[in-house]
Protein backbone atom coordinates (compact mmCIF):
# COMPACT_ATOMS: atom_id res chain seq x y z
CA UNK A 1 0.00 0.00 0.00
CA UNK A 2 1.71 3.14 -1.06
CA UNK A 3 1.88 6.15 1.79
CA UNK A 4 -0.81 8.36 -0.68
CA UNK A 5 -3.44 5.75 0.16
CA UNK A 6 -2.61 5.41 4.15
CA UNK A 7 -3.15 8.77 4.10
CA UNK A 8 -6.52 8.48 2.22
CA UNK A 9 -7.54 6.37 4.85
CA UNK A 10 -6.12 7.75 7.93
CA UNK A 11 -8.60 10.77 6.70
CA UNK A 12 -11.28 9.18 6.24
CA UNK A 13 -11.08 7.46 9.47
CA UNK A 14 -10.43 10.53 11.12
CA UNK A 15 -13.74 12.19 8.99
CA UNK A 16 -15.70 9.44 10.69
CA UNK A 17 -14.44 9.89 14.35
CA UNK A 18 -15.02 13.78 13.91
CA UNK A 19 -18.55 13.18 12.61
CA UNK A 20 -19.14 10.79 15.17
CA UNK A 21 -18.41 13.39 18.03
CA UNK A 22 -20.18 16.36 16.20
CA UNK A 23 -23.09 14.03 16.44
CA UNK A 24 -22.77 13.03 20.03
CA UNK A 25 -22.37 17.16 20.85
CA UNK A 26 -25.32 18.02 18.61
CA UNK A 27 -27.29 15.14 19.98
CA UNK A 28 -26.10 16.29 23.74
CA UNK A 29 -27.22 19.68 22.97
CA UNK A 30 -30.03 18.67 21.70
CA UNK A 31 -30.95 16.27 25.10
CA UNK A 32 -29.85 19.16 27.49
CA UNK A 33 -32.06 21.49 25.91
CA UNK A 34 -35.04 19.21 26.27
CA UNK A 35 -33.78 17.39 29.45
CA UNK A 36 -33.45 20.86 31.11
CA UNK A 37 -36.74 21.96 31.89
CA UNK A 38 -37.47 18.33 32.78
CA UNK A 39 -34.96 17.99 35.20
CA UNK A 40 -35.88 21.07 36.37
CA UNK A 41 -39.72 20.16 37.23
CA UNK A 42 -38.04 16.63 38.66
CA UNK A 43 -35.83 18.34 40.98
CA UNK A 44 -38.36 20.71 42.40
CA UNK A 45 -41.18 17.48 42.43
CA UNK A 46 -38.43 15.19 43.81
CA UNK A 47 -37.34 18.16 47.00
CA UNK A 48 -40.96 18.63 47.39
CA UNK A 49 -42.65 15.11 47.29
CA UNK A 50 -39.32 13.77 49.12
CA UNK A 51 -39.39 15.35 52.02
CA UNK A 52 -43.22 15.28 52.43
CA UNK A 53 -43.86 18.73 51.63
CA UNK A 54 -41.52 20.27 53.64
CA UNK A 55 -39.07 21.53 51.43
CA UNK A 56 -39.04 23.73 48.72
CA UNK A 57 -36.10 24.34 45.94
CA UNK A 58 -35.47 27.29 43.69
CA UNK A 59 -32.53 28.06 41.22
CA UNK A 60 -31.98 30.67 38.62
CA UNK A 61 -30.52 28.06 35.66
CA UNK A 62 -29.37 24.34 35.36
CA UNK A 63 -26.35 23.48 32.73
CA UNK A 64 -26.29 19.73 31.89
CA UNK A 65 -23.45 17.55 30.32
CA UNK A 66 -24.68 14.94 28.79
CA UNK A 67 -21.67 13.46 27.78
CA UNK A 68 -19.45 13.62 31.01
CA UNK A 69 -22.34 13.25 33.40
CA UNK A 70 -22.64 16.94 35.48
CA UNK A 71 -25.00 18.78 36.50
CA UNK A 72 -24.48 22.62 37.82
CA UNK A 73 -27.22 24.39 39.38
CA UNK A 74 -27.21 28.00 40.00
CA UNK A 75 -27.85 30.65 42.95
CA UNK A 76 -29.88 27.62 44.95
CA UNK A 77 -32.11 27.98 47.62
CA UNK A 78 -33.83 25.04 50.01
CA UNK A 79 -36.31 26.86 52.18
CA UNK A 80 -39.29 25.13 54.50
CA UNK A 81 -42.21 25.21 54.66
CA UNK A 82 -43.59 26.63 58.23
CA UNK A 83 -47.13 25.75 57.59
CA UNK A 84 -46.56 22.11 57.33
CA UNK A 85 -43.73 22.04 59.70
CA UNK A 86 -46.35 23.41 62.40
CA UNK A 87 -48.86 20.80 60.92
CA UNK A 88 -46.10 18.08 61.04
CA UNK A 89 -45.64 19.10 65.32
CA UNK A 90 -49.14 19.04 65.69
CA UNK A 91 -49.13 15.40 64.12
CA UNK A 92 -45.93 14.45 66.27
CA UNK A 93 -43.76 13.61 63.15
CA UNK A 94 -41.66 16.81 62.65
CA UNK A 95 -38.11 16.51 62.80
CA UNK A 96 -35.71 18.26 65.22
CA UNK A 97 -33.48 20.05 62.57
CA UNK A 98 -35.11 21.88 59.80
CA UNK A 99 -32.23 23.62 57.58
CA UNK A 100 -32.60 26.88 55.36
CA UNK A 101 -30.22 26.95 52.62
CA UNK A 102 -28.38 29.45 50.12
CA UNK A 103 -25.17 28.67 48.06
CA UNK A 104 -24.17 30.38 44.02
CA UNK A 105 -23.30 26.88 42.50
CA UNK A 106 -24.29 23.67 43.38
CA UNK A 107 -21.61 20.57 41.42
CA UNK A 108 -22.77 17.17 40.59
CA UNK A 109 -20.77 15.22 38.87
CA UNK A 110 -20.05 11.95 36.83
CA UNK A 111 -23.87 10.84 37.05
CA UNK A 112 -24.43 8.04 35.52
CA UNK A 113 -27.26 8.83 33.11
CA UNK A 114 -27.67 5.56 31.44
CA UNK A 115 -27.80 3.64 34.88
CA UNK A 116 -30.58 5.97 35.95
CA UNK A 117 -32.34 5.73 33.46
CA UNK A 118 -32.43 2.02 32.24
CA UNK A 119 -31.29 0.20 35.60
CA UNK A 120 -33.47 2.67 37.99
CA UNK A 121 -29.95 3.20 40.02
CA UNK A 122 -28.68 6.67 40.73
CA UNK A 123 -24.81 7.09 40.82
CA UNK A 124 -23.34 9.77 41.95
CA UNK A 125 -19.25 10.65 42.05
CA UNK A 126 -19.49 13.75 44.03
CA UNK A 127 -21.60 16.76 45.08
CA UNK A 128 -20.22 19.80 45.65
CA UNK A 129 -21.98 22.71 47.71
CA UNK A 130 -18.87 25.65 47.53
CA UNK A 131 -19.68 28.64 49.77
CA UNK A 132 -22.94 28.09 51.39
CA UNK A 133 -24.91 29.61 53.64
CA UNK A 134 -26.65 27.38 55.69
CA UNK A 135 -29.34 27.96 58.96
CA UNK A 136 -29.67 24.87 61.02
CA UNK A 137 -32.73 25.18 63.16
CA UNK A 138 -33.87 22.96 66.07
CA UNK A 139 -36.87 23.14 67.85
CA UNK A 140 -37.95 21.07 70.74
CA UNK A 141 -40.71 18.64 68.87
CA UNK A 142 -43.18 15.96 71.03
CA UNK A 143 -42.80 12.36 69.74
CA UNK A 144 -45.48 9.92 68.86
CA UNK A 145 -44.72 6.93 71.15
CA UNK A 146 -48.16 4.74 71.03
CA UNK A 147 -49.44 4.65 67.04
CA UNK A 148 -50.63 2.16 64.83
CA UNK A 149 -49.77 3.89 61.33
CA UNK A 150 -46.14 2.29 60.26
CA UNK A 151 -44.56 4.66 58.91
CA UNK A 152 -42.48 4.00 55.56
CA UNK A 153 -38.98 4.27 55.86
CA UNK A 154 -36.71 6.39 53.44
CA UNK A 155 -36.46 3.52 50.92
CA UNK A 156 -39.52 2.72 50.69
CA UNK A 157 -40.78 6.05 49.68
CA UNK A 158 -38.23 6.20 46.69
CA UNK A 159 -38.86 2.45 45.94
CA UNK A 160 -41.38 2.71 42.89
CA UNK A 161 -38.97 5.10 41.25
CA UNK A 162 -35.57 3.89 41.92
CA UNK A 163 -33.69 1.21 43.56
CA UNK A 164 -30.75 2.58 44.87
CA UNK A 165 -29.14 5.78 45.31
CA UNK A 166 -25.30 6.26 45.98
CA UNK A 167 -23.23 9.34 46.52
CA UNK A 168 -19.54 8.33 46.94
CA UNK A 169 -19.17 12.08 47.89
CA UNK A 170 -20.22 15.25 49.42
CA UNK A 171 -18.21 18.23 50.17
CA UNK A 172 -19.35 21.48 51.38
CA UNK A 173 -16.42 23.54 51.34
CA UNK A 174 -16.20 26.98 52.74
CA UNK A 175 -19.92 27.66 54.62
CA UNK A 176 -21.43 30.16 56.67
CA UNK A 177 -23.28 28.00 59.36
CA UNK A 178 -25.77 29.77 61.93
CA UNK A 179 -27.17 27.32 64.37
CA UNK A 180 -30.29 28.36 65.95
CA UNK A 181 -32.06 27.01 68.62
CA UNK A 182 -35.64 27.36 69.17
CA UNK A 183 -36.30 25.13 72.08
CA UNK A 184 -35.90 27.83 74.65
CA UNK A 185 -37.55 30.42 76.16
CA UNK A 186 -35.25 33.00 74.59
CA UNK A 187 -33.89 32.32 70.87
CA UNK A 188 -30.21 31.49 70.56
CA UNK A 189 -28.20 31.56 67.76
CA UNK A 190 -24.49 30.47 67.28
CA UNK A 191 -22.78 31.57 64.18
CA UNK A 192 -19.54 29.98 62.91
CA UNK A 193 -18.07 30.83 59.72
CA UNK A 194 -15.34 28.62 57.18
CA UNK A 195 -16.65 25.30 57.84
CA UNK A 196 -16.31 22.45 56.17
CA UNK A 197 -18.35 19.27 56.09
CA UNK A 198 -17.52 15.96 54.08
CA UNK A 199 -19.91 12.89 53.55
CA UNK A 200 -18.29 9.64 52.57
CA UNK A 201 -20.27 7.05 50.52
CA UNK A 202 -24.29 7.81 51.07
CA UNK A 203 -26.27 4.85 49.75
CA UNK A 204 -30.52 4.62 49.89
CA UNK A 205 -31.20 1.30 49.00
CA UNK A 206 -32.81 -1.90 50.26
CA UNK A 207 -30.51 -3.01 52.75
CA UNK A 208 -28.67 0.13 54.14
CA UNK A 209 -31.25 1.46 56.01
CA UNK A 210 -30.53 -1.62 58.65
CA UNK A 211 -26.74 -1.54 58.34
CA UNK A 212 -25.09 -0.75 61.85
CA UNK A 213 -21.75 0.33 60.21
CA UNK A 214 -23.41 3.34 58.62
CA UNK A 215 -24.52 6.69 60.24
CA UNK A 216 -27.62 8.06 58.33
CA UNK A 217 -26.89 5.69 55.15
CA UNK A 218 -23.51 7.08 55.55
CA UNK A 219 -19.98 5.72 55.64
CA UNK A 220 -19.10 8.68 57.61
CA UNK A 221 -19.96 12.27 58.06
CA UNK A 222 -17.19 14.58 59.01
CA UNK A 223 -16.42 18.37 59.84
CA UNK A 224 -13.67 20.55 60.55
CA UNK A 225 -13.37 24.68 61.59
CA UNK A 226 -9.98 25.57 61.20
CA UNK A 227 -8.89 29.35 62.69
CA UNK A 228 -12.21 30.29 64.66
CA UNK A 229 -11.81 33.24 66.32
CA UNK A 230 -14.48 35.56 68.03
CA UNK A 231 -14.93 38.40 70.73
CA UNK A 232 -17.08 37.53 73.51
CA UNK A 233 -20.20 39.38 73.95
CA UNK A 234 -19.38 41.47 76.80
CA UNK A 235 -16.16 42.76 74.75
CA UNK A 236 -13.75 41.42 77.69
CA UNK A 237 -12.14 38.14 76.14
CA UNK A 238 -10.90 37.07 72.49
CA UNK A 239 -11.49 33.53 71.75
CA UNK A 240 -9.90 31.46 69.73
CA UNK A 241 -9.37 28.08 68.26
CA UNK A 242 -6.81 26.86 65.85
CA UNK A 243 -9.49 23.62 64.85
CA UNK A 244 -12.46 21.77 65.78
CA UNK A 245 -12.76 18.82 63.85
CA UNK A 246 -14.96 15.31 64.15
CA UNK A 247 -16.34 12.29 62.29
CA UNK A 248 -19.24 10.45 63.32
CA UNK A 249 -16.94 7.19 61.68
CA UNK A 250 -14.64 7.41 64.88
CA UNK A 251 -17.27 8.92 67.06
CA UNK A 252 -14.74 12.13 68.33
CA UNK A 253 -15.04 15.75 68.55
CA UNK A 254 -11.81 16.83 68.73
CA UNK A 255 -10.55 20.32 69.63
CA UNK A 256 -6.98 21.87 69.20
CA UNK A 257 -5.34 24.95 70.85
CA UNK A 258 -8.28 26.75 72.90
CA UNK A 259 -7.85 30.44 73.77
CA UNK A 260 -10.12 32.88 76.37
CA UNK A 261 -7.53 35.83 76.48
CA UNK A 262 -8.78 38.82 78.16
CA UNK A 263 -8.25 42.06 76.57
CA UNK A 264 -7.35 43.72 79.61
CA UNK A 265 -4.32 43.28 82.59
CA UNK A 266 -5.47 41.96 85.55
CA UNK A 267 -6.67 45.42 87.56
CA UNK A 268 -7.62 47.49 84.72
CA UNK A 269 -10.16 44.42 83.95
CA UNK A 270 -11.40 44.01 87.71
CA UNK A 271 -11.88 47.97 87.64
CA UNK A 272 -14.21 47.48 84.56
CA UNK A 273 -16.54 46.33 87.01
CA UNK A 274 -18.44 47.79 90.12
CA UNK A 275 -17.99 44.60 92.25
CA UNK A 276 -15.74 41.57 92.46
CA UNK A 277 -15.56 39.54 89.20
CA UNK A 278 -13.16 37.08 88.10
CA UNK A 279 -10.67 37.25 85.20
CA UNK A 280 -9.84 33.90 83.20
CA UNK A 281 -6.80 33.06 81.36
CA UNK A 282 -7.25 30.01 79.50
CA UNK A 283 -5.74 27.77 77.25
CA UNK A 284 -6.07 24.02 76.33
CA UNK A 285 -3.66 22.58 73.66
CA UNK A 286 -6.26 19.71 72.89
CA UNK A 287 -9.64 19.04 74.13
CA UNK A 288 -11.28 15.76 72.73
CA UNK A 289 -14.59 13.80 73.21
CA UNK A 290 -14.48 10.03 72.26
CA UNK A 291 -17.60 7.95 71.98
CA UNK A 292 -19.34 10.33 71.11
CA UNK A 293 -23.29 10.06 70.15
CA UNK A 294 -24.01 11.92 67.85
CA UNK A 295 -27.62 10.08 66.65
CA UNK A 296 -28.62 11.35 69.95
CA UNK A 297 -26.71 14.85 69.84
CA UNK A 298 -28.75 15.50 66.64
CA UNK A 299 -32.06 14.27 67.55
CA UNK A 300 -32.02 15.44 71.33
CA UNK A 301 -29.30 17.70 71.95
CA UNK A 302 -28.04 15.27 74.64
CA UNK A 303 -24.41 14.87 75.10
CA UNK A 304 -23.59 11.40 75.91
CA UNK A 305 -19.84 9.94 75.07
CA UNK A 306 -17.73 7.77 76.47
CA UNK A 307 -14.69 10.10 77.87
CA UNK A 308 -13.49 13.83 77.72
CA UNK A 309 -9.77 14.60 77.36
CA UNK A 310 -8.49 17.97 78.34
CA UNK A 311 -4.98 18.74 78.31
CA UNK A 312 -2.23 20.01 78.46
CA UNK A 313 -3.56 22.69 79.63
CA UNK A 314 -2.93 26.54 80.90
CA UNK A 315 -5.48 27.89 83.21
CA UNK A 316 -5.36 31.44 85.30
CA UNK A 317 -7.82 33.01 87.58
CA UNK A 318 -7.47 36.21 89.16
CA UNK A 319 -10.00 38.54 90.96
CA UNK A 320 -9.13 41.79 93.19
CA UNK A 321 -10.92 42.69 96.59
CA UNK A 322 -10.86 46.07 96.27
CA UNK A 323 -14.06 45.98 94.57
CA UNK A 324 -17.14 44.74 96.54
CA UNK A 325 -18.49 41.14 96.18
CA UNK A 326 -22.04 41.10 93.84
CA UNK A 327 -25.16 41.49 96.02
CA UNK A 328 -27.21 39.32 96.27
CA UNK A 329 -25.12 36.76 94.62
CA UNK A 330 -24.46 33.66 96.02
CA UNK A 331 -21.21 31.85 94.43
CA UNK A 332 -22.51 28.42 95.87
CA UNK A 333 -24.71 28.42 92.87
CA UNK A 334 -21.50 27.72 90.80
CA UNK A 335 -20.76 24.68 92.77
CA UNK A 336 -19.41 22.03 90.03
CA UNK A 337 -21.82 19.51 90.67
CA UNK A 338 -24.32 22.11 91.28
CA UNK A 339 -23.49 24.06 87.81
CA UNK A 340 -24.13 20.69 85.80
CA UNK A 341 -27.47 19.93 87.82
CA UNK A 342 -28.50 23.27 86.03
CA UNK A 343 -27.30 22.78 82.44
CA UNK A 344 -30.41 22.65 80.09
CA UNK A 345 -29.37 19.67 77.83
CA UNK A 346 -28.58 16.04 78.68
CA UNK A 347 -25.12 15.18 79.49
CA UNK A 348 -23.37 12.06 80.59
CA UNK A 349 -20.11 11.16 80.48
CA UNK A 350 -18.35 8.24 81.80
CA UNK A 351 -14.91 9.62 82.44
CA UNK A 352 -13.34 13.10 82.56
CA UNK A 353 -9.65 13.18 82.12
CA UNK A 354 -7.20 15.92 83.03
CA UNK A 355 -4.12 15.48 81.59
CA UNK A 356 -0.89 17.72 82.61
CA UNK A 357 -2.80 20.64 83.67
CA UNK A 358 -1.25 24.11 85.39
CA UNK A 359 -3.66 25.98 87.55
CA UNK A 360 -2.72 29.56 89.08
CA UNK A 361 -5.16 31.39 91.36
CA UNK A 362 -4.30 35.45 91.90
CA UNK A 363 -5.91 37.67 94.56
CA UNK A 364 -5.12 41.14 94.73
CA UNK A 365 -5.06 42.80 98.60
CA UNK A 366 -6.09 46.57 98.98
CA UNK A 367 -4.51 46.23 102.30
CA UNK A 368 -1.03 45.03 101.05
CA UNK A 369 -1.55 46.70 97.65
CA UNK A 370 0.14 43.37 95.94
CA UNK A 371 -1.29 39.20 94.46
CA UNK A 372 -1.03 36.77 96.31
CA UNK A 373 -1.34 33.69 94.36
CA UNK A 374 -1.25 29.92 94.33
CA UNK A 375 -0.15 27.68 92.09
CA UNK A 376 -1.38 23.98 91.32
CA UNK A 377 1.33 22.73 88.25
CA UNK A 378 1.14 19.17 86.57
CA UNK A 379 -2.48 18.15 87.90
CA UNK A 380 -3.65 14.96 86.36
CA UNK A 381 -6.47 12.83 87.40
CA UNK A 382 -9.74 12.08 86.47
CA UNK A 383 -13.74 12.56 86.91
CA UNK A 384 -16.11 9.63 87.09
CA UNK A 385 -19.71 9.66 86.15
CA UNK A 386 -20.50 13.31 84.86
CA UNK A 387 -24.34 13.35 84.49
CA UNK A 388 -27.23 15.05 84.63
CA UNK A 389 -29.62 12.69 83.30
CA UNK A 390 -32.23 11.90 85.63
CA UNK A 391 -32.61 7.88 84.74
CA UNK A 392 -29.29 7.38 85.11
CA UNK A 393 -28.71 9.00 88.10
CA UNK A 394 -31.13 6.64 89.96
CA UNK A 395 -28.39 4.01 89.63
CA UNK A 396 -25.91 5.93 90.66
CA UNK A 397 -26.09 10.12 91.87
CA UNK A 398 -22.43 10.04 92.67
CA UNK A 399 -19.54 11.83 90.68
CA UNK A 400 -15.69 10.61 91.92
CA UNK A 401 -12.87 12.98 91.01
CA UNK A 402 -9.52 11.69 91.80
CA UNK A 403 -6.30 14.15 91.03
CA UNK A 404 -2.38 14.56 91.65
CA UNK A 405 -0.28 17.58 91.39
CA UNK A 406 2.29 19.82 92.93
CA UNK A 407 1.23 22.13 95.41
CA UNK A 408 3.38 25.55 94.71
CA UNK A 409 5.44 22.81 92.04
CA UNK A 410 6.90 21.25 94.92
CA UNK A 411 4.97 19.34 97.82
CA UNK A 412 2.58 16.27 95.58
CA UNK A 413 -0.61 16.71 96.66
CA UNK A 414 -3.55 13.87 96.11
CA UNK A 415 -6.67 14.74 96.61
CA UNK A 416 -10.34 13.17 96.02
CA UNK A 417 -13.49 14.38 96.21
CA UNK A 418 -17.50 12.52 95.62
CA UNK A 419 -19.81 14.87 94.96
CA UNK A 420 -23.75 13.88 95.06
CA UNK A 421 -25.52 14.76 91.98
CA UNK A 422 -28.90 14.93 93.04
CA UNK A 423 -28.50 17.08 96.56
CA UNK A 424 -30.09 20.25 96.26
CA UNK A 425 -28.26 21.44 99.57
CA UNK A 426 -24.87 20.34 97.30
CA UNK A 427 -23.51 17.91 99.29
CA UNK A 428 -19.90 16.47 99.14
CA UNK A 429 -17.08 14.73 100.55
CA UNK A 430 -12.97 14.80 100.38
CA UNK A 431 -9.94 14.00 101.63
CA UNK A 432 -6.06 14.25 100.51
CA UNK A 433 -2.80 14.26 101.41
CA UNK A 434 0.46 16.25 101.17
CA UNK A 435 4.29 15.09 101.43
CA UNK A 436 7.41 16.87 102.05
CA UNK A 437 6.90 20.74 101.58
CA UNK A 438 8.83 24.19 102.68
CA UNK A 439 5.98 25.83 104.03
CA UNK A 440 8.15 29.25 102.62
CA UNK A 441 7.00 28.16 99.21
CA UNK A 442 3.15 30.05 100.74
CA UNK A 443 4.76 33.19 100.93
CA UNK A 444 3.66 34.89 97.63
CA UNK A 445 0.00 33.76 98.96
CA UNK A 446 0.29 34.30 102.74
CA UNK A 447 2.41 37.64 102.57
CA UNK A 448 0.05 39.31 100.05
CA UNK A 449 -2.71 38.25 100.96
CA UNK A 450 -2.34 37.16 105.17
CA UNK A 451 0.30 39.78 105.80
CA UNK A 452 2.09 37.01 107.24
CA UNK A 453 5.49 35.73 106.26
CA UNK A 454 7.09 32.36 106.82
CA UNK A 455 10.79 32.68 107.70
CA UNK A 456 10.68 28.44 108.02
CA UNK A 457 8.89 25.36 108.40
CA UNK A 458 9.11 21.79 106.85
CA UNK A 459 5.84 19.77 106.60
CA UNK A 460 6.44 16.64 106.50
CA UNK A 461 2.83 15.21 105.61
CA UNK A 462 -0.48 16.52 105.97
CA UNK A 463 -3.83 14.19 106.00
CA UNK A 464 -6.83 15.28 105.78
CA UNK A 465 -10.63 14.36 105.34
CA UNK A 466 -13.96 16.64 105.20
CA UNK A 467 -17.51 16.68 104.50
CA UNK A 468 -19.50 19.74 102.77
CA UNK A 469 -22.25 21.47 101.74
CA UNK A 470 -23.54 24.74 99.89
CA UNK A 471 -23.25 26.55 103.01
CA UNK A 472 -20.11 24.79 105.26
CA UNK A 473 -17.64 22.13 105.73
CA UNK A 474 -15.98 19.61 108.78
CA UNK A 475 -13.54 17.34 109.13
CA UNK A 476 -10.15 16.46 111.02
CA UNK A 477 -6.74 16.76 109.82
CA UNK A 478 -2.82 16.05 110.83
CA UNK A 479 -0.10 18.08 110.29
CA UNK A 480 3.45 16.33 111.35
CA UNK A 481 5.79 19.37 110.97
CA UNK A 482 9.00 21.54 112.42
CA UNK A 483 10.99 24.52 112.74
CA UNK A 484 8.60 27.07 111.99
CA UNK A 485 8.66 30.73 112.51
CA UNK A 486 6.26 33.77 111.14
CA UNK A 487 6.69 36.92 110.97
CA UNK A 488 3.89 39.86 111.14
CA UNK A 489 3.71 42.36 108.63
CA UNK A 490 2.28 45.85 108.88
CA UNK A 491 -0.42 47.05 106.00
CA UNK A 492 0.22 49.24 102.91
CA UNK A 493 -2.87 51.32 102.85
CA UNK A 494 -0.78 54.92 103.67
CA UNK A 495 1.31 53.54 100.58
CA UNK A 496 4.59 53.19 102.22
CA UNK A 497 5.02 49.23 101.92
CA UNK A 498 4.63 46.64 104.17
CA UNK A 499 6.84 46.45 106.91
CA UNK A 500 7.62 43.69 109.86
CA UNK A 501 5.71 44.25 113.03
CA UNK A 502 8.91 43.15 115.23
CA UNK A 503 7.59 42.99 118.70
CA UNK A 504 4.44 41.21 117.33
CA UNK A 505 5.91 38.35 115.36
CA UNK A 506 8.73 38.09 118.35
CA UNK A 507 5.62 37.36 120.86
CA UNK A 508 3.81 35.39 118.51
CA UNK A 509 7.20 32.88 117.65
CA UNK A 510 7.50 33.03 121.54
CA UNK A 511 3.71 32.69 123.14
CA UNK A 512 1.74 31.19 120.11
CA UNK A 513 3.14 29.35 117.30
CA UNK A 514 4.00 25.90 117.83
CA UNK A 515 7.03 25.59 116.22
CA UNK A 516 6.61 21.09 115.62
CA UNK A 517 4.20 18.55 115.76
CA UNK A 518 4.70 16.18 117.13
CA UNK A 519 6.90 17.83 120.39
CA UNK A 520 9.56 15.27 121.50
CA UNK A 521 7.98 12.78 124.03
CA UNK A 522 4.53 13.58 122.90
CA UNK A 523 1.70 12.34 120.05
CA UNK A 524 1.03 14.05 117.32
CA UNK A 525 -2.17 16.84 117.07
CA UNK A 526 -5.08 16.63 115.13
CA UNK A 527 -7.35 19.05 115.03
CA UNK A 528 -11.23 19.33 114.03
CA UNK A 529 -11.94 21.90 111.19
CA UNK A 530 -15.32 23.59 110.53
CA UNK A 531 -15.60 26.48 108.18
CA UNK A 532 -18.45 28.26 106.64
CA UNK A 533 -18.86 29.86 103.90
CA UNK A 534 -19.68 33.72 102.69
CA UNK A 535 -21.71 34.45 99.80
CA UNK A 536 -19.27 35.65 97.84
CA UNK A 537 -16.85 32.41 98.18
CA UNK A 538 -16.81 29.70 95.65
CA UNK A 539 -16.92 25.94 95.90
CA UNK A 540 -12.90 25.60 96.44
CA UNK A 541 -12.08 28.57 98.49
CA UNK A 542 -14.48 26.68 100.73
CA UNK A 543 -12.46 23.32 100.71
CA UNK A 544 -8.95 24.73 101.21
CA UNK A 545 -10.04 27.12 103.84
CA UNK A 546 -11.53 24.35 105.85
CA UNK A 547 -8.05 22.79 105.55
CA UNK A 548 -6.46 25.56 106.45
CA UNK A 549 -8.54 26.27 109.73
CA UNK A 550 -7.32 22.83 110.69
CA UNK A 551 -3.86 24.05 109.71
CA UNK A 552 -4.22 27.01 112.22
CA UNK A 553 -5.32 25.05 115.11
CA UNK A 554 -2.56 22.87 114.80
CA UNK A 555 -0.02 25.94 114.26
CA UNK A 556 -1.91 27.79 116.59
CA UNK A 557 -2.33 31.20 114.98
CA UNK A 558 -3.31 31.96 111.44
CA UNK A 559 -0.31 31.73 109.01
CA UNK A 560 -2.46 31.54 105.83
CA UNK A 561 -4.88 34.17 104.58
CA UNK A 562 -7.91 35.37 106.07
CA UNK A 563 -11.33 37.85 104.45
CA UNK A 564 -9.67 40.74 106.24
CA UNK A 565 -5.41 40.45 107.27
CA UNK A 566 -5.54 43.76 109.32
CA UNK A 567 -8.28 42.37 111.54
CA UNK A 568 -6.53 38.99 111.63
CA UNK A 569 -3.24 40.65 112.96
CA UNK A 570 -5.84 42.16 115.34
CA UNK A 571 -7.09 38.85 116.26
CA UNK A 572 -3.39 38.03 116.96
CA UNK A 573 -2.35 40.56 119.33
CA UNK A 574 -5.59 40.28 121.42
CA UNK A 575 -4.59 36.47 121.57
CA UNK A 576 -1.06 37.32 122.70
CA UNK A 577 -2.42 39.83 125.48
CA UNK A 578 -4.72 37.35 126.64
CA UNK A 579 -1.41 34.67 126.64
CA UNK A 580 0.45 36.84 128.78
CA UNK A 581 -2.00 37.95 131.51
CA UNK A 582 -2.63 34.13 131.47
CA UNK A 583 0.62 33.64 132.04
CA UNK A 584 1.15 36.51 134.60
CA UNK A 585 -1.96 34.82 136.61
CA UNK A 586 -0.52 31.51 136.42
CA UNK A 587 2.75 33.46 137.93
CA UNK A 588 1.30 35.11 140.72
CA UNK A 589 -0.85 32.05 141.38
CA UNK A 590 2.86 30.01 141.71
CA UNK A 591 4.77 32.34 143.83
CA UNK A 592 1.32 32.45 146.68
CA UNK A 593 1.85 28.65 147.14
CA UNK A 594 5.68 28.97 147.61
CA UNK A 595 4.72 31.64 150.08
Amino acid sequence: MTARNRNKIWIWIASIFGGLILILAFAAMFISARWKPLLTDKIKEGVYNGSSHLYKIDFKSINLNVITGSLALRDVTLTPDTVVYDSLKTLKLAPAHIFELQLKKLQITRVGLLTAYFKKRVNVNEILLDKPSINMIFNKVPKKTDTTKVEKSLYEQISKTLKSIQVRSIKIVDANFDYINKSGAKKTKNSIKHLDINVKDFLLDSLSGNDTSRFYYTKDISFKLAGYKSTTKDKMYSMKVDTISGSSATKKVTIKAFKLIPLYPELAFARKYKVQKDRYNLLFEKVEFSGVDFIGLNTDQKLYAKSLNIGPGNVEVFMSRESPPPPGFDKGKNYPHLALKRLNFPINIDTVRLKNVALKYGEFNPASKKTGTVEFKSLNGKILNVTNDSLLLVKNNHALADFSTLLMGSGKLNIKIDFNLTDNNGSFSYSGSLGKFNLQNLNSLSKNLGLVEIESGNVQQINFQAKGNLRSASGTMTMLYNNLKVKLLSDNIDGKGTKEKGLLSFLANTLLVKDENPKKGEQARTASMTNTRINSASFFNLMWKTVFVGIKDIVGIGIVPEKDPVKQQKVIAKKIRAQKRADRKAERKAKREQN
